[in-house]
Order: C-alpha cells, then sequence, then structure tokens
C-alpha cells in the first residue's frame, strides 16, 4: 500500500472518530435551554403563590422573594409592612420563599411559615419570624423547636402543623419557590418583582416608583 494511502485512510479515521465523538455528546447531553427562555417559561406568580394582599384590578402585584433569616430581609420588612399599607387595595403582594442554604434556619423557618399557611396563618408566622429574628437568627443549632413554640402562641392546630412540618410535600412547596427563583434570576434576597419586571432596590422609594408606574398605565 502506497505511503499517500494509508495516510488518506488514517486521516479519513480520524475524521470519522471525531463525528462519532460530537455525535455521542449531542445524543448524550440534553438539551438546557438559555436562561432567558428558562425565565419566561417561569412565571413571577404562580398559581399557588402566597398572596397576602389583593388587589381586586390586579393593575400592580409586588412579589417578593425573602428568607425569613436573611438579615436584610428583616431590615426591609418594616418598609414593606408600610407599602403594604400605603397602598392597601391597589396592589396585590405575593411572598415567595427562598431559603439560602448557608443559613442554618432559613428552610426550618419557611417550613414552619408553610405549615402555618396550610391553616390560614402564613401573615402571622411571617410577622412572628421577621419580629423574632434577632433571637434565633444566624445560630448553628436547628430552631424548629422554637418555630413550633411559635405556632402554639399563634394558636395552630399542633397536630396538623406537626404533620406538616414533618410531611415531605411541606418542604418541596418551599423548594418550588426556590426553583422558580433561581429560574427568574434572583440571586439573593430580598429581590422585588414589580408585575413581570425585577426592580433594583437602593431603597424602599425604587419600589414605590415601580408601583406608582404600573398602576398609571
Amino acid at each position: 500500500m502506497k505511503k499517500s494511502t494509508k495516510i488518506n485512510i488514517a486521516v479519513t479515521a480520524a475524521v470519522v472518530a471525531v463525528l462519532a465523538i460530537i455525535v455521542f455528546i449531542a445524543v448524550a447531553k440534553p438539551f438546557s435551554p438559555p436562561q432567558e427562555e428558562t425565565a419566561a417559561a417561569t412565571p413571577i406568580v404562580a398559581e399557588n403563590s402566597h398572596r397576602l394582599d389583593v388587589a381586586e384590578d390586579g393593575k400592580a402585584t409586588l412579589v417578593e422573594f425573602l428568607d425569613f433569616e436573611c438579615e436584610a430581609c428583616g431590615a426591609a420588612y418594616p418598609s414593606v409592612e408600610q407599602i403594604r399599607e400605603e397602598y392597601a387595595g391597589e396592589i396585590t403582594y405575593v411572598l415567595r420563599y427562598f431559603p439560602i442554604p448557608s443559613h442554618q434556619n432559613s428552610m426550618n423557618a419557611a417550613i414552619a411559615a408553610e405549615a402555618a399557611a396550610q391553616q390560614g396563618e402564613l401573615e402571622s408566622m411571617y410577622r412572628k419570624l421577621f419580629e423574632t429574628q434577632t433571637a434565633w437568627g444566624e445560630q448553628q443549632d436547628s430552631k424548629a423547636g422554637l418555630f413550633r413554640q411559635y405556632a402554639q402562641e399563634l394558636g395552630l392546630d399542633m397536630a396538623a402543623y406537626d404533620e406538616a412540618v414533618a410531611d415531605p410535600e411541606t418542604q418541596a412547596r418551599v423548594k418550588f419557590d426556590f426553583d422558580a427563583g433561581v429560574a427568574l434570576g434572583v440571586e439573593g434576597t430580598p429581590t422585588f418583582f414589580v408585575n413581570d419586571e425585577m426592580v433594583s432596590v437602593t431603597s424602599s422609594g425604587d419600589i414605590r416608583a415601580a408601583l406608582d408606574a404600573a398602576l398609571d398605565k
């Protein structure tokens, strides 16, 4: 066999091998849509989202992705409550869970809130957790027992509460919000959306401006 023929055969074999690898990768690796497409397919307000305030006209919706252990969320809480009061009847306020994994009790707190939500007492637990945050936040031991105490103080049915806390579906509901936040580009808490737009917040005035613009449309 001529030397040139051997070279041609070797080159052809190499090309075929490369093509085979490319085809294998294309088949083995599932298609991942761009983040923009994922975000577009993820509703900012889902059917099961918790609406603490509801405006009949639906012109302006304020969505907060929050972590009950997050100090920034705790600092923003009074301003958010003031905004809710100022715009009462004009805006829908939606709470979505985004427990940051590095916070030891953020998931426990979210589960406690969701267990309370199942008894129609989410807002009561939401307020309790933020108003007591300095008593339990940034600690390394589990505060699930303390959150149970809060549930008792709020007058919840404790058998139903305990059952909800132990039910994997309760944590799955929290994770549903967390996964939605990730898909929507949430990277920290608190993160706010007004209608379909993420709001860059440097002060509570930024949220008011976004709400006013939505209400003026």
